[in-house]
């Protein structure tokens, strides 16, 4: 349908705001009037969210102008669509503006569905559709990525020759782009020109006049052949060659970076400024800019710039805003843009990127079968001249992850251990097993496995598996509340009875003459944010939830979070880890519905754009550090060490302070967000802690 001719104001966040449809050439609201959460299922799900959170009634997100299209809407909630759901018809009601209703989305697309807030280059493919390098050098073409060879554009379901008539770096510079390459370098044309005067060759394209900033060949000026004409007098075809980046792999630029993005070369665009993440705002984001993050960070140009934070919210400064790049430069910075003032961006405005990556024929060796949707399945992978399917002794999350990312389908939400319940009718025997990934390889075959197969339980039930998902959570917890809140308790052991019992307290507390003398706890809130795009949920259900009677909660998750006390070389001289957990929305952002709430047994989980607080003061909030010597130490916290649950992004879940310690008093400084510093535990002191569950006796507040 055709733009509204004047936009509404920006919503408070992308999935949110008064709802509008398309009927006759024009757009219009719906009318509140019988409204319901089924009708907001129905439109989230048209709109390419996976559910509905919530409805406003009252025109909450302000009056919309023109028609009231549908009034008295019933939909039972598995409609396809809003014209499937009964009402008074299309254009007949007794409304005014004042009852426009709006819907509040889930944060989470439906898989395969098409994103909005897509800034994209809106090709001709009647001119060029797709381009390739054909390797004319016998012994370069089993390497990949492909990086130099004759180029080839797809036309009408074949692939032609360019005219090299005219050629320059600014057109080869256009092409390594759209393969995923950040830059040209020279080609030894002498060398290729023996070896194509031998050839035959259809040359449909040339004179081609790239001005080096375009995202794609199409967007050029260029010409095609005409019929029974001479196509490349006294030339021969253009062949390119191309500078691939630094083994492609994220953040390997020091000053920008991408966040959140499901797939090698996207995500939310993060710039270093004063030794301080932060992100784009993005008025005026567009694809110039985009290709020059893309480049700078070894991709090749953009395939879409996004906007309206669609890979989700940073947290932190926003550093730029209306950046306004030519596509040459070499650096984001390079750039001319505004320095950001809080009237002028939020982080629901958040810039993103999708970059060109070069092809690599990842996806050709591994694939899942079986699953109900393309998103599942039992891996198989191929060894040899037939597939198998793997063992799921020891398959965690990191290797799921590297399946997922491999075959281009987001992260992993399981890693699937037990595959009974999807269809077996074509299994096929298992061929590998000890398989162990850190979780940032870019396919299976780059972790370690066994040589020979060695399995206890071959049956295809047991064969790993996974589920894949376009969107994941990302928790991160928020440094300087830590710093703020920190002290130092001398505890009565008699008022530690429960905490003994969930084992918060060292070894040594056993020996103490209770219940007499104290403990010396170090004391601190945890703020743990949610900036991903999907909810934060614990990995087991309900059913497997066991309830502690002492402090009258129940543990969901075996370990959430690690506490270490350490020495500047990484030895532990106290630690302690949450043995399990209650998670809930203690606060959220502006206009976003708390969703999980621990009490009466209630779901546990963190909201896309919500925290759970932990106060100093609730019982077991603490490290025990009675048997510490005064001096000079690391404060580290890391949520989700074990990565249970999946996340869109691991390297911001650790948190790190340099602590002092007089014997009396203690103080924390430069508490600040990083990659978790490797422990080695001392034998001196023989600490084994677990860190409570919230809900307890003491008050949250």
């Amino acid at each position: 349908p055709p733009p509204r001719p004047s936009p509404p104001p920006r919503q408070p966040t992308h999935n949110e705001g008064r709802i509008e449809v398309f009927y006759q050439g024009e757009w219009g609201t719906i009318c509140d009037d019988d409204f319901s959460l089924a009708n907001a299922q129905v439109l989230c799900r048209q709109l390419g969210f996976v559910s509905a959170t919530g409805w406003a009634h009252s025109a909450k997100y302000g009056k919309g102008q023109g028609k009231i299209w549908l009034d008295n809407v019933l939909c039972n909630g598995g409609e396809k669509s809003i014209d499937a759901c009964k009402s008074r018809g299309w254009g007949s009601s007794d409304c005014t503006h004042d009852e426009d209703a709006g819907v509040v989305c889930k944060d989470e697309r439906i898989p395969g569905f098409v994103d909005s807030n897509v800034i994209d280059a809106h090709v001709d493919e009647n001119k060029v559709e797709e381009v390739r390098l054909r390797v004319v050098v016998g012994g370069a073409k089993r390497r990949m990525p492909v990086t130099e060879g004759v180029l080839e554009v797809k036309h009408k379901d074949s692939w032609t020759q360019v005219c090299d008539l005219g050629w320059t770096p600014k057109n080869t510079r256009v092409v390594c782009g759209m393969l995923g390459f950040p830059h040209e370098r020279k080609v030894n044309k002498k060398f290729y020109k023996l070896s194509l005067e031998r050839q035959k060759h259809h040359f449909l394209v040339h004179s081609v006049a790239c001005t080096g900033t375009e995202v794609h060949l199409a967007a050029c000026p260029l010409e095609f052949s005409r019929p029974n004409a001479t196509a490349c007098p006294g030339g021969m075809p253009a062949v390119v060659s191309c500078m691939p980046g630094p083994l492609f792999t994220l953040h390997s630029n020091a000053n920008v970076r991408l966040k959140g993005g499901a797939r090698v070369g996207e995500g939310r665009v993060e710039v270093l400024k004063n030794s301080q993440w932060g992100t784009v705002c993005d008025d005026r984001w567009s694809l110039q800019s985009a290709s020059v993050v893309c480049r700078e960070l070894g991709f090749g140009s953009a395939k879409e710039a996004l906007t309206g934070a669609r890979m989700g919210q940073g947290m932190g400064p926003i550093h730029m805003n209306e950046v306004r790049c030519t596509g040459l430069e070499r650096s984001l910075w390079a750039c001319p843009f505004k320095n950001v003032t809080k009237e002028d961006c939020s982080h629901t405005e958040d810039a993103a990127v999708r970059c060109h990556v070069p092809y690599m024929g990842l996806e050709d060796s591994v694939r899942i079968v079986g699953g109900r949707t393309n998103y599942e399945g039992r891996v198989e992978v191929e060894v040899g001249p037939r597939w198998g399917t793997v063992c799921s002794a020891g398959w965690t999350t990191k290797e799921a992850m590297v399946v997922c990312r491999q075959l281009g389908l987001g992260y992993s939400m399981h890693a699937v251990s037990e595959t009974w319940y999807w269809d077996s009718s074509n299994v096929t025997e298992m061929v590998m097993s000890g398989v162990k990934c850190t979780g940032a390889e870019m396919s299976l075959s780059q972790c370690q496995h066994h040589k020979v197969l060695n399995c206890q339980k071959t049956a295809a039930k047991f064969a790993a598996g996974v589920i894949c998902s376009e969107s994941a959570s990302d928790l991160v917890l928020n440094a300087p509340v830590v710093q703020e809140t920190v002290y130092i308790e001398d505890r009565p052991l008699h008022m530690l009875y429960c905490a003994a019992e969930e084992n918060c307290l060292s070894k040594t507390a056993a020996s103490a003459n209770w219940p007499y003398g104290h403990r010396r706890l170090l004391r601190f809130s945890s703020q743990i944010h949610n900036i991903g795009r999907s909810d934060f949920r614990p990995k087991a259900g309900r059913h497997s939830w066991v309830w502690h009677a002492c402090h009258g909660h129940y543990h969901s998750m075996d370990i959430f979070t690690h506490y270490d006390l350490l020495t500047s070389n990484g030895t532990k001289v106290a630690e302690g880890h949450k043995a399990s957990f209650c998670l809930e929305d203690s606060e959220c952002y502006e206009g976003i519905s708390k969703r999980y709430e621990c009490a009466n047994f209630g779901e546990q989980g963190v909201t896309v754009g919500c925290w759970d607080l932990y106060r100093h003061d609730i019982d077991c909030q603490w490290i025990d550090i009675t048997d510490v010597k005064p001096g000079n130490y690391i404060l580290q916290i890391v949520i989700n060490p074990n990565f249970e649950v999946a996340e869109s992004d691991f390297t911001n879940n650790a948190m790190k302070c340099n602590c002092k310690y007089d014997g009396h008093r203690i103080w924390l400084h430069n508490c600040h967000n990083g990659k978790q510093t490797h422990t080695t535990k001392t034998h001196r002191l023989n600490t084994d802690y677990g860190m409570f569950v919230k809900g307890g006796m003491l008050p949250r507040r």
